[in-house]
């Protein structure tokens, strides 16, 4: 019911272009302007500008604010709830997105402590209290919205709306999970691993593509991403990565891309999918994620119909 529920007559399709046209117009413009620029000298040009707090707060809050905008967006002209567009639930369900969170945080912490362990002079202590704790509280306000506005925009706006438009929910699978992946391909980790960084990206847009049709609702998602983008942030910053924080490790070695980068995609996020489908039960994974997208009909609309079919 994730996508149905906006499938009814007071959708209005012309309404749904505005946001992704200008999103994707303002990220293609980015990228073909810095195509023939170092991603990671650019960033460390604007970080000796600005400072590392300062240069972390203009680039997050960028998307803090699009989240807002996206959301007041949704809720006064497609005059639609927050809550449809998160979940089909009645109610958000913040227990999925705790324990999604939990999950990712926990192992994204505990694989951080065994590198560490196994290869301690691939990094350095960066703890600095004068330094983290500021970074610690813009860290906490506006990673949460800057996910959230990557969650709520591909695995919620546009899943929907391209799920209404094709009446499929494969269709927008697909197209968010690439478009999600090639959104990040302006980041310095592609310049400094190559290409096959992006298979992690798009995989990652697969994995939260799933887990969101799957589940009906955005929770998990939500969950997990913050998590991803939090945690990271505050455990482990290198000078060839999109953020650049006063964490409290950094990373030193030379960086490179080899089975590490498909370990995730191809082991871990299946592990993840069967404990999630575990816990909450998901049956029929088939017509939840190829099948089609019907007209929504209210709850007694349905009654009535069964009963009339009967």
């Amino acid at each position: 019911m994730y996508i149905e529920q906006v499938n009814n007559k007071k959708f209005n399709k012309i309404l749904y272009l505005p946001i992704p046209l200008i999103f994707l117009g303002i990220f293609f413009y980015n990228y073909i302007e810095t195509s023939d620029v170092n991603t990671e000298e650019l960033l460390e040009m604007i970080i000796d500008k600005f400072g590392t707090n300062l240069t972390f707060a203009l680039m997050v809050g960028q998307l803090a604010f699009c989240c807002l905008v996206l959301l007041l967006w949704v809720k006064f002209i497609h005059g639609q709830s927050i809550t449809s567009l998160t979940t089909s639930r009645e109610k958000i369900d913040w227990k999925r997105v705790f324990f999604s969170f939990s999950v990712w945080g926990g192992f994204t912490a505990i694989t951080t402590l065994i590198l560490y362990w196994l290869s301690p002079e691939s990094f350095v202590i960066n703890f600095d209290p004068v330094k983290f704790f500021p970074f610690l509280l813009l860290a906490l306000l506006l990673i949460p919205l800057q996910t959230s506005f990557e969650e709520y925009f591909f695995r919620a706006y546009l899943m929907q709306g391209i799920g209404v438009v094709t009446k499929s929910r494969l269709i927008p699978l697909l197209i968010t999970s690439i478009t999600f992946g090639l959104m990040h391909i302006a980041n310095p980790e592609v310049g400094k691993l190559g290409m096959i960084i992006m298979v992690y990206y798009i995989g990652t847009g697969f994995f939260l593509g799933i887990i969101t049709l799957m589940d009906e609702g955005l929770e998990l998602a939500l969950g997990f991403h913050a998590a991803n983008n939090l945690i990271g942030a505050l455990l482990v910053t290198a000078d060839w990565t999109a953020f650049q924080t006063h964490s409290i490790l950094k990373d030193v070695s030379e960086p490179s891309a080899g089975f590490d980068v498909l370990f995730p995609v191809l082991v871990i996020f299946p592990i993840l999918l069967f404990i999630f489908g575990k816990k909450y039960k998901w049956t029929n994974w088939k017509d939840k994620l190829t099948g089609k997208v019907h007209e929504y009909l209210p709850q007694n609309d349905q009654i009535n119909t069964i009963g009339t079919n009967d």
